[in-house]
């Protein structure tokens, strides 16, 4: 009897035992079906043994292995464990978050989808002339075209033109027409730049082209402008040459389209795939599936792409490597940067952390000597600079709807000159509080410990963090005073006070409340490359990763909420924040100038900004947080704790201290309610643990997790999060 050890989407830190169904179709990572309590579930086999575990008169058998998926190889297996280990998560658990969603199902798998193949015009297919074709036939009239045009069409392509431009094809191909053609990566580069790089660029391209085999990690700290993906695309040249995969991770879906344009630009007979949770269940498959089987030379995706099988795997690029984004939140909380770090030494391939603003762990890393760090200090348009920062002390003057008066009016000389423009408030909806004056009664989420914020044109109250939505009530549900007032500013209430300032002006607000169509973001983008906007108002989804060549103002609303945060990592986040949207103006020839309204303008970050000093601000907060023993001089993790009272969560972190032995260089913090202490109907605490050693760290999380694993507590559900940034 040959047995199987599989690992499941179960919350329990061990393998299940299963007598295998056929000993020919046996492999370590395996996709696997089998029975576990009264249903059916998609395991991975991590083992293969001669005996059991448990009795064997308790074994089931396993139903079906799947053939149509080939094993997941031992490398992302050992990717697998070891994020197992360090984020201290069930194993099954772990693998089941790194598969696409439809290899997760039970049901049979859709036909398999190959990459799009090459059609290329032959001597004959010149040969035809457009007259000889039946007028009513435009399909073959617009392939035709296309084809003379371009010389070649992908499959892909033709499908753009028409769903039946495929058969139309396969026509063209049996008439002799055209060849169908195999792509070979040597023949899909083009390595030519439409800027003549700068010095800079070439220095930072010529170092990793020197130690190419080697695991190296380059920190690519570039201004805004520099020309950071110039040195993505040369050095994914290089590799595309060597017939290797590169892996790119961006944070946020919306900067996928654009990073995506560029790289389809320069490399347009290499396959590309994109990976990210706006693609439907079965193109997700498709494209990891293509990955795996070596067919995508280049992989971009947001975080879960770290978890793509890459045979031939090459580079890693990280762009905007500071974002907070690449940490996931929830069940499995690891950080894409980090693992990315470790899967590029498992395979010993170097990796690029692209960004103007690095993470201070990141730069510490780099000043230590631990990363290669490469700077680029200067834009790479020839005569773009750095745009202007000033600004506007709000204690002295009156706002006319939040906007000062020298915004407005630096607004209206844009408009004048036809130039783009872009106010960044990292609020959405109309008005962040609705207040009662009579008896200040406060709109507030039933479910959470925050304020209901207001979407006028929807008529609506909306809690941005469970999503819980209630009308807009008549009256104060307290004191029954009708005068309600928006407090506060949202994109939705500039965008209206823009409206009546500019009445000509043309403006479009972007945030997530007007870009949930799949479509949305790339048609606004469409519209501000076309010039068919004026005035963007927007929140962070604008502020990094865009080039916009009109752009030559940017106006900045409430930036010093952030000051105010008992976030240690506040005012790191708030100076990459506003450096980044900063960045995006004067991007081109035309010169840059941002405002920002602030009550202190004297502030040790607004000066660091002003004079575009990331390694003067840096160091400051480095030497602050060397005195606070905070990171990177200290590794931490949280224990979370949710119940529905914050008695129940307390008291359960209070008995998982007193599952501590006292250890050298473990500092355990007293429990604590979160700074969010009610979310989604839970009340929520937290411990603290931290060392300056992640070793030792790391050992007493291990013994710890075990202990913690057996108390008994239907009511509290907890979590370990190793290397937070939430608190």
């Amino acid at each position: 009897m040959i047995i199987i050890r599989v690992a499941l989407d179960v919350p329990v830190d061990s393998l299940f035992d299963y007598i295998a169904p056929d000993a020919t179709q046996l492999n370590i990572g395996s996709l696997v079906r089998v029975p576990f309590g009264k249903r059916f579930m998609i395991g991975i086999i991590m083992a293969i043994a001669n005996d059991a575990q448990v009795p064997h008169e308790k074994l089931k058998q396993a139903e079906v292995i799947w053939q149509d998926v080939p094993p997941l190889p031992a490398t992302l297996i050992e990717l697998f464990e070891f994020c197992s280990r360090y984020y201290h998560h069930p194993i099954g658990m772990v693998i089941m978050n790194g598969l696409p969603t439809r290899l997760r199902s039970s049901k049979l798998l859709p036909q398999r989808a190959s990459a799009p193949s090459l059609f290329r015009l032959t001597d004959a297919g010149r040969a035809i002339a457009p007259s000889s074709i039946p007028a009513r036939n435009k399909i073959k009239h617009r392939l035709l075209a296309q084809l003379k045009e371009a010389g070649s069409i992908s499959s892909k392509e033709a499908k753009q033109i028409s769903l039946r431009a495929a058969g139309t094809l396969q026509e063209f191909l049996l008439q002799g027409w055209v060849e169908k053609v195999l792509i070979e990566p040597e023949s899909a580069l083009n390595t030519s730049s439409p800027l003549q790089l700068t010095a800079e660029q070439i220095t930072a391209i010529n170092a990793i082209r020197a130690e190419i085999g080697l695991f190296n990690t380059w920190l690519l700290h570039g201004v805004t402008g520099s020309g950071k993906t110039e040195v993505y695309l040369q050095v994914t040249a290089m590799l595309l040459k060597q017939n290797r995969q590169v892996l790119i991770l961006v944070p946020e879906i919306n900067l996928t389209p654009q990073l995506e344009a560029v790289f389809r630009a320069r490399f347009p007979a290499t396959y590309l795939v994109s990976l990210h949770s706006r693609l439907s269940p079965v193109e997700r498959m498709h494209g990891w599936l293509q990955a795996q089987r070596g067919e995508a030379g280049i992989v971009l995706g947001t975080r879960l792409a770290i978890f793509t099988p890459l045979p031939k795997l090459g580079l890693i690029i990280v762009d905007e490597e500071h974002d907070h984004s690449f940490k996931q939140q929830d069940g499995l909380r690891y950080s894409a940067r980090d693992v990315a770090i470790f899967r590029a030494k498992q395979t010993d391939i170097p990796i690029i952390l692209g960004s103007a603003t690095p993470s201070l762990e990141s730069y510490y890393n780099a000043i230590t000597g631990r990363y290669r760090r490469l700077c680029l200090r200067i834009r790479a348009v020839k005569n773009a600079t750095l745009p202007v920062i000033r600004y506007i002390n709000t204690r002295a003057i009156q706002l006319k709807e939040g906007l000062s008066e020298p915004l407005l009016l630096a607004l209206e000389n844009c408009l004048t000159q036809k130039q783009q423009s872009m106010i960044f408030i990292n609020r959405r909806g109309y008005a962040p509080v609705l207040l009662c004056k009579s008896c200040t009664w406060l709109a507030a989420c039933s479910r959470c410990s925050s304020r209901l914020v207001l979407h006028l044109a929807q008529k609506n109250l909306r809690c941005h963090y469970c999503g819980h939505k209630e009308q807009l009530p008549p009256a104060c549900p307290q004191c029954g005073d009708q005068d309600l007032m928006p407090f506060g500013h949202g994109t939705q209430r500039i965008e209206a006070a823009l409206a009546k300032f500019f009445p000509e002006a043309r403006i479009l607000r972007v945030d997530r409340d007007n870009i949930r169509r799949k479509e949305a973001w790339q048609s606004m983008l469409t519209a501000i490359h076309q010039q068919q906007v004026d005035i963007l108002v927007g929140t962070q989804l604008l502020a990094k990763g865009h080039y916009f060549p009109n752009l030559s103002f940017v106006g900045v609303l409430n930036a010093d909420a952030s000051l105010y945060s008992t976030d240690f990592r506040a005012e790191e986040r708030l100076f990459a924040q506003l450096m980044q949207v900063a960045g995006r103006a004067g991007r081109a020839g035309t010169a840059g100038e941002v405002l920002i309204q602030t009550e202190f303008p004297d502030h040790p970050l607004y000066h660091a900004l002003k004079h575009h000093d990331y390694d003067a601000h840096a160091q400051m907060l480095l030497k602050e947080r060397e005195i606070t023993h905070f990171p990177p001089y200290s590794y931490q993790a949280l224990l979370n704790a949710e119940a529905p009272h914050i008695d129940v969560a307390i008291e359960f972190l209070t008995t998982a201290t007193k599952l501590i032995e006292p250890v050298k260089q473990i500092e355990i913090f007293d429990p604590v309610p979160a700074q969010m202490a009610r979310l989604k109907g839970l009340e929520r605490a937290h411990l603290l643990i931290q060392s300056s050693s992640r070793k030792k760290l790391q050992l007493f999380l291990s013994d710890w997790y075990i202990k913690l694993c057996k108390i008994p507590n239907r009511k509290v559900r907890w979590a370990l999060d190793v290397d937070p940034l939430e608190f």
